[in-house]
């Protein structure tokens, strides 16, 4: 268990009661569900966390009640509270290991995932204080840097005038120590090792033939520059004959035009080369033209693709652009405005070229993007700048939290819909929907621009929410989604930590939870964004598990 020594903490600083007491509350609440299933291992580390933010807590009480003088319990008291908190904490933590399989069981069987016997008590213990254990030593060696200092200051200013200065010196030495130092080596290593795996060229990856494919001999672009998910983009995804074969008609070639980022050294060099492609492989002359902005690693998810593609018998034409190489959950973190840039100057090249052609001819134009894809296609344009002739719609899926005109739009939810399934004034512009299709609003019509939110309700990388710190986010509140836990609980601080976890691990849920997207909503949403029309309940039903069971 997470306790410390009750004689010390093995570093000269005073154990604390009230640290304990906290620590084992918030270890015990970080035990309880939030939206993901977690392994032994993650809980251990999220345990580690959730104690000695706990503790620290505890700790700073303690301090505040020494600096505004307030009585301090005699010796023999302070022992008796000690051994109290110390058996509090071990009987605490004890409950709540042993209902730890419970709750994460509850999250599973939501999920259509097998029930797990134990939650590995002792391993989930043993990883807590190892992880408790590493934070104690950062916090004891901050403390020795804030003591130096401050006694070293106070032989030429007064006592609390030394202190302050002690902790600006030390937070700030430690800031930049892990922001500047440790932070941008991990930071680096990551970008290091994302690109070397984008370069990879696995030997099934062949180059494409065909002069229309990206890619090709007679690309603008060239094969290995498209980078790994790039490859597959245009190497994988529904022939001609794969169409027609489940169509039973004629069908084309879809269109799939991709940039890496080692096709060209800016944004706006490598947009213009993805339009020149495009317009090379006849891109805008097929009915439905849709800019896609990847991943963060540069990966368009198979499942929205390939669906709008058997929609429209292969009549369509996409086209996306590289624009970082770290994973999308990384990048939301460090650099969540980084595909700006690129998302603003592909569809900026794009929708130059679209609007001069004829309007009678030209396709019906589209946005799409998946996680931070979602987040840069959002900023791609403002409405302002479209007005005049405005694209004719989105499908954003897996919004991210920092995603603005979904913030917006959310929260200006009409009055009684969830936060995970908002509606939004009269439906003419923007739906939500999710597992269940809530896209078929009675007695809406849309406008000339349809926006769908593809969103689950156990996303973390679109409901993670900073102000869980310290407030209960309002997806929390009742109705739930169908796939958030009824056992699920705010928690201060520790619900914080929770979210921060399941974001990291948000592409581990099975499909049609968590981060990973069905090819049967993304049916749903396509359907309504492009106006689908031809296709009975039996035909749409027949293509979702077409999709459905492909490997």
């Amino acid at each position: 268990m997470p306790c410390p020594n009750l004689k010390s903490s093995g570093f000269g600083i005073p154990f604390s009661a009230a640290g304990l007491l906290i620590g084992a509350l918030f270890f015990a609440a970080s035990l309880t569900p939030t939206l993901l299933p977690r392994t032994f291992v993650t809980q251990g580390v999220l345990s580690g966390f959730s104690f000695a933010a706990g503790y620290g807590l505890g700790v700073f009480g303690r301090w505040l009640a020494h600096y505004l003088e307030l009585p301090k319990p005699k010796d023999r008291t302070l022992r008796i509270i000690k051994l109290v908190a110390a058996v509090v904490c071990v009987s605490i933590a004890a409950v709540f290991l042993w209902r730890a399989s419970e709750w994460q069981n509850a999250i599973r069987h939501l999920m259509d995932l097998e029930p797990v016997d134990t939650a590995r008590p002792f391993e989930v213990g043993l990883i807590a204080a190892l992880t408790f254990a590493l934070l104690f030593v950062l916090a004891w060696l901050f403390q020795l840097t804030f003591l130096f200092t401050s006694r070293r200051l106070n032989r030429f200013v007064s006592r609390r005038v030394s202190y302050l200065a002690g902790i600006v010196i030390a937070v700030t030495l430690f800031w930049s120590l892990i922001d500047g130092v440790l932070f941008k080596l991990a930071l680096y290593a990551a970008d290091s090792s994302f690109q070397a795996f984008d370069e990879l060229i696995e030997p099934e990856s062949q180059q494409p033939t065909g002069a229309n494919k990206t890619g090709s001999d007679a690309s603008l672009i060239e094969w290995d520059e498209l980078g790994r998910a790039g490859r597959e983009f245009i190497a994988t995804g529904p022939t001609s004959k794969d169409l027609q074969s489940f169509l039973g008609r004629d069908a084309l070639e879809p269109v799939r035009v991709y940039v890496g980022l080692r096709s060209a050294e800016t944004a706006e060099a490598r947009a213009k080369l993805a339009v020149e492609e495009l317009k090379r492989v006849g891109g805008f002359d097929r009915s439905v033209l849709i800019v896609v902005m990847p991943t963060g690693t540069g990966w368009i998810d198979p499942a929205a693709m390939d669906t709008v593609e058997y929609l429209h018998g292969g009549d369509v034409a996409s086209i996306a652009m590289q624009y970082s190489y770290l994973t999308s959950w990384l990048s939301l973190l460090v650099e969540p405005d980084y595909g700006a840039d690129a998302a603003r100057a592909l569809f900026a090249e794009v929708y130059a070229h679209w609007t001069k052609l004829p309007k009678e001819s030209r396709p019906r134009l589209y946005l799409h993007g998946l996680s931070l894809g979602a987040l840069s296609s959002e900023q791609s344009a403002e409405l302002f700048e479209v007005i005049g002739d405005p694209y004719h719609g989105a499908l954003w899926s897996g919004p991210p939290f920092p995603s603005r005109i979904w913030r917006s739009v959310t929260d200006d939810r009409v009055h009684g819909s969830p936060a995970w399934q908002p509606r939004f004034r009269d439906g003419s512009y923007v739906r939500f929907t999710n597992q269940k299709n809530a896209l078929a609003i009675p007695g809406a019509q849309w406008g000339p621009m349809r926006i769908v939110y593809l969103q689950y309700a156990s996303d973390p990388v679109t409901f993670f929410d900073y102000r869980s710190l310290y407030r209960e986010p309002d997806w929390m509140m009742a109705p739930r989604g169908p796939d958030v836990s009824s056992e699920l609980r705010w928690y201060p601080v520790v619900t914080l930590l929770q979210l921060t976890l399941d974001m990291a691990m948000a592409t581990t849920a099975p499909i049609g939870y968590g981060h990973v997207y069905a090819p049967a909503h993304y049916i749903d949403a396509w359907i309504e964004v492009t106006a689908v029309d031809g296709w009975s309940a039996e035909q749409i039903a027949r293509l979702k598990h077409h999709l459905e069971r492909r490997p």
